[in-house]
């Protein structure tokens, strides 16, 4: 009962100076509201990677092409072509875990159909490729192991390339030119939209690799692999098998650097959200800033009370109040004026959140635990930063308070 009593007392000591309230607490609501915003906006970007990371496909491990030069400075990642289709049919053969392979080899150039034309970029895959991406043929069917064993032009457009190309008609069996190559469509895959990069994975033409090899680039070497291994915990496995493998058909000493990269979807998933999350969390520490000025507009706001109600505090003290009693008095109107601040600016927050969803399409994400943690610090702010002035009222001599004019 001494808590309920002591909650409403507060309250009412609130609501004398109703504007002087809402202005104290109107620091804690912007704080609270910052920090709700960008962290949704971190955890909504984080989401939406990890769900495009994910779009590569399961359990996929890639390997990169990268050449020491001459001059012993080395490329990047798909550089000058060191991968062999030799070095493919090895993995496959020799690595324990690895379920399928689809060896790559990329390039852009302008594609028409009649007298329509885009450039696009042009991917050369295995057969297995559209399985280790999960990525359905919604019309017609993807080529086949025979075709890329005997290099047939055949090939799988994205749903942007039959917008563009075929626009209002059926592009099964239609005919377009790659480099004056031409290529019978077979089938169409399903939409995957934006990347993590921003690039439209639409906008592509799937082609058996050893065509892309013989007809289009004419060339005998590759700039990579995907990998797909039988489950989660063989990645690392996989990886290192690859490494070992790759070293050895490709006469590496243990002096020099590979000529080529390894790197798990797990890998490339924590490097992008690692970005994510110290944005967030740099964001997230400026919001901050912001529940500590809130926190000594508090304090400041309570200094004052116990200066304006010294008269009432001698008064209490007087007929039986004890300095524990005064000291609680106090403390739980800072931890309500923070309390009340804290769970306004959550309500800002969540709709300051969803407001940026609905305008801009931003991706946002609010966690539960956040909530409670916003509020549980906003409350925890009212304690600390209410507790001085709550020892100072519970400490006044009760003859001198009540002297006080």
């Amino acid at each position: 009962m001494r808590i309920v009593a002591t909650l409403s007392i507060a309250v009412r000591a609130l609501r004398r100076n109703l504007m002087r309230t809402l202005l104290t607490t109107l620091g804690m609501i912007i704080g609270v509201a910052a920090v709700i915003a960008t962290v949704s906006l971190g955890y909504g970007a984080k989401a939406q990677i990890e769900a495009q990371i994910a779009s590569i496909g399961q359990n996929v491990v890639l390997v990169w092409s990268g050449s020491m030069s001459r001059t012993g400075a080395r490329s990047g990642w798909g550089g000058a072509g060191t991968l062999t289709i030799e070095d493919a049919e090895a993995i496959q053969r020799e690595i324990t875990g690895v379920v399928q392979i689809s060896p790559e080899i990329q390039s852009s150039t302008q594609v028409a159909a009649g007298n329509q034309n885009w450039y696009t970029r042009i991917q050369g895959e295995g057969s297995e490729y559209f399985d280790i991406r999960q990525w359905p043929v919604i019309i017609g069917s993807a080529f086949s192991g025979q075709d890329v064993r005997n290099a047939n032009k055949v090939a799988v457009i994205g749903q942007t390339i039959a917008d563009q190309l075929f626009p209002g008609e059926d592009p099964l069996g239609r005919v377009l030119r790659v480099k004056n190559v031409p290529f019978k469509v077979v089938g169409v895959l399903s939409p995957k939209g934006l990347s993590v990069q921003g690039q439209d994975q639409d906008d592509l033409v799937v082609i058996p690799f050893t065509s892309s090899m013989k007809r289009v680039q004419r060339v005998t070497t590759l700039r990579n692999f995907m990998v797909q291994a039988a489950k989660p915990s063989l990645l690392f496995s996989v990886q290192q098998q690859i490494i070992d493998l790759l070293r050895q058909r490709h006469h590496i000493t243990p002096e020099k650097d590979d000529d080529f990269t390894v790197r798990t979807q797990q890998e490339i998933a924590e490097v992008v959200t690692a970005q994510s999350r110290t944005m967030t969390v740099l964001l997230g520490a400026i919001a901050g800033v912001s529940l500590v000025v809130g926190g000594i507009g508090i304090m400041n706001i309570m200094l004052v009370s116990v200066t304006e109600r010294t008269r009432e505090i001698g008064i209490r003290m007087a007929i039986g109040a004890r300095a524990r009693d005064i000291l609680l008095q106090f403390l739980t109107e800072a931890v309500t004026l923070s309390a009340i601040g804290g769970l306004a600016g959550i309500g800002l927050g969540i709709g300051f959140s969803r407001m940026l969803a609905a305008s801009k399409g931003w991706p946002t994400l609010i966690p539960t635990e956040w909530l409670l943690y916003a509020f549980s610090f906003s409350a925890a702010v009212g304690v600390f930063f209410g507790f001085y002035p709550a020892r100072k009222a519970s400490r006044l001599d009760p003859i001198e308070a009540l002297r006080y004019e």
